[in-house]
């Protein structure tokens, strides 16, 4: 378990590191650039730096967790990349399965491999599922993700590289914006972040808004129209713990 700065979450688990770029908001991936360092300094984990790598031993961490805890899986790849053998994935799913007292999250691109291997899923309720999308090209990944029987359902539009004004948000448990970070970080414009949160607030779905980003993202801030957005799917910390 690693602790993660990440706003939405408390830890990732990666029994999967690297990735390939499929899309646009894949340029200027952070994953890739953190990779390349943990090589660089012998980082066992990521001895094969951005190149994709499955790790069997890292694949029961989670039983070892006690206290309840928000879980980001594979923050350094994807779960469902095309080189991730379907049996890896569902014996990952089997792990989270076997560990009710965490929430897992999971985000993806490759949402067409993830409505593929839907039905082969055994999917837990402590599981959501999430998939990226950076512009109106990529709105089908959340036509894909409605399909699937994940319990809650999720949307990280980030980074969000241009106006989506009306995403199609039904059967949605949850909304997150953001904008890139990184020394070669584009643009968010707040109407961007706007349109998609009053589509949130109009279905009634938790809105969250990670970062305005940019190089630097801290100073920047998080705060939208005076205030942080911060909201969740009914599965809080709070209930996490009340069932450990």
């Amino acid at each position: 378990m690693a602790k993660s700065k990440i706003e939405w979450t408390e830890c990732t688990w990666n029994p999967v590191t690297g990735c390939s770029k499929i899309s646009t908001g894949c340029k200027n991936c952070y994953a890739e650039r953190f990779s390349n360092r943990l090589r660089v300094i012998g980082h066992p984990h990521y001895r094969n730096g951005f190149r994709l790598t499955v790790h069997e031993k890292a694949l029961e961490i989670p039983l070892t967790w006690k206290r309840p805890q928000l879980v980001f899986v594979n923050s350094m790849s994807d779960l469902f990349h095309k080189e991730v053998p379907l049996d890896f994935i569902l014996r990952a799913f089997d792990v989270m399965a076997q560990c009710p007292q965490h929430c897992f999250q999971i985000l993806t691109k490759r949402s067409r491999r993830l409505l593929e291997e839907n039905k082969r899923i055994d999917w837990p309720e402590n599981v959501w599922m999430g998939v990226s999308v950076e512009s109106e090209d990529y709105a089908y990944r959340i036509d894909h993700l409605r399909d699937t029987r994940a319990k809650v359902k999720f949307v990280s539009f980030e980074p969000l590289l241009e106006a989506i004004p009306e995403p199609e948000l039904d059967g949605i448990d949850w909304v997150i914006v953001g904008g890139e970070s990184g020394p070669k970080s584009r643009p968010l414009e707040p109407d961007w972040v706007r349109q998609i949160r009053d589509r949130a607030i109009s279905a009634g779905i938790p809105f969250f808004f990670k970062q305005w980003g940019g190089f630097h993202k801290k100073r920047n801030g998080r705060q939208l129209d005076g205030r942080c957005w911060d909201e969740m799917p009914r599965l809080s910390k709070q209930s996490l713990r009340s069932v450990a």
